[in-house]
């Protein structure tokens, strides 16, 4: 077998002695050979440190090289956004093995010096408010799913739970809809903070901070040194304008901080046309309010034309999400012969509520109530759980490919 693998050059056996070619080697082997003594190679700033893949959320994922320099962005933001001080104790719910997990479950924290909390087990609301409890923990980062699964349940955590030593919950993954920061003040005494980044940037941009009020449903405020914009561009014209307040475009973030990509992994050109000029295009649709906070409409994949209206998923997610009986929403676009596409939704509804024909009424029309008939959703479904990755995010591209019976394309990083 090994002889049709011409450029596999070793095989390494963890349970043999003694090597059994000059390619299939034992452990044991090697380790006995190994000098006791390592001498760490010297690095580069800009030497390539990790190799994050992208959730998959709107395609295959790519693969995103960062470099050493990319912990200056990690110890800034664990300590103006997370807030992190000696003593604290620090639980990121994310798995290590994705970019939130790795650098704010790991890096960020050691960086501090402080006590940081891995679990490994999954979902688990009672364990969750367990450990809140038991480990003391003073800072929280989560994500908008686990958010959600909590509001589902009909229990009160403060009664229930000694979360005194809670001071600061942080939320990202995806936008965190309002009503979750509501339900933070109702259920754990503290709101909760939504900030924003991508696998690209590395680092935390924009975050509601402890120090500032928060508005609810907004990505909040660009972090010290960092430059962000909402801004109109076409490739084949050149045009690049400022989009003024108020006005929706593609946020984008001018180049530069340190923990900036430094490539998609052999696909060099897909990343040079992430930028025009100076500027990292990011995909995500968004505005900027009068106040200087950003508010997120959707990912420029995602946007529902619907006629004549451009509709963001995560406005119609969140308005359902204030009805009573919805836990979680995943809104897509469904072609339509007149409308050019119609706004359905995919609905978990919360414990106590059935998900029958009346209610399905009901959402559709507070909906309409909510949003107005253009924009409101024409079609709803009920399902137990929506797909998400693993990282937590719903997957649309899914839900929309499953409704057209379309190829599901890559879901390798499904949650299962």
């Amino acid at each position: 077998m090994i002889d049709e693998l011409p450029e596999l050059q070793t095989v390494i056996l963890i349970d043999a002695m003694e090597d059994e070619s000059g390619r299939i080697r034992s452990l044991n082997s090697l380790m006995a050979q190994a000098s006791d003594l390592f001498e760490i190679p010297p690095t580069d700033p800009e030497d390539m440190s990790l190799l994050h893949f992208t959730s998959g959320t709107t395609g295959m994922p790519k693969g995103v090289v960062h470099v050493h320099k990319a912990i200056y962005m990690h110890w800034m933001s664990g300590k103006y956004v997370l807030d992190m001080h000696p003593g604290d104790i620090y639980w990121c719910t994310a798995d290590p093995g994705w970019v939130t997990g790795t650098s704010y479950g790991i890096i960020a924290p050691w960086l501090h010096g402080i006590t940081n909390i891995v679990d490994e087990a999954e979902f688990d609301a009672k364990r969750w408010y367990e450990i809140l409890q038991n480990e003391k923990v003073t800072i929280w980062y989560t994500a908008p799913t686990a958010i959600r699964r909590l509001m589902r349940l009909e229990l009160d955590p403060l009664r229930e739970y000694d979360l005194a030593n809670l001071r600061l919950v942080h939320s990202v993954g995806e936008p965190l809809n309002p009503e979750a920061v509501v339900w933070g003040v109702e259920k754990l005494g503290l709101p909760i903070h939504d900030n924003w980044w991508q696998t690209e940037t590395g680092g935390i941009m924009i975050a509601n901070f402890a120090s500032q009020p928060i508005q609810p449903g907004s990505m909040g405020l660009p972090l010290l040194g960092i430059e962000a914009a909402i801004v109109n561009h076409d490739s084949n014209s050149g045009v690049f304008e400022m989009a003024k307040t108020g006005q929706k475009g593609e946020l984008a973030i001018r180049s530069g901080w340190p923990s900036m990509f430094r490539g998609y992994l052999h696909e060099e050109e897909r990343y040079k046309k992430s930028f025009f000029n100076e500027w990292y295009l990011t995909g995500d649709l968004a505005y900027q309010d009068q106040y200087g906070y950003f508010w997120f409409i959707g990912r420029s994949d995602d946007i529902i034309k619907t006629s004549g209206h451009m509709v963001g998923p995560f406005e119609v997610e969140s308005t359902l999400m204030e009805h009573p009986a919805v836990a979680e929403a995943g809104v897509i676009g469904k072609p339509d012969p007149v409308a050019g596409e119609v706004v359905k939704a995919f609905i978990a509804v919360k414990a106590g509520f059935k998900p029958n024909e009346e209610l399905r009424r009901e959402l559709i029309g507070f909906g309409r109530q909510k949003l107005g008939a253009a924009v409101a959703p024409k079609e709803i479904e009920f399902q137990s759980d929506l797909p998400k990755t693993r990282s937590g995010k719903i997957m649309r591209r899914l839900l929309k490919a499953r409704e057209m019976g379309l190829p599901e394309g890559d879901i390798s990083t499904l949650e299962h």
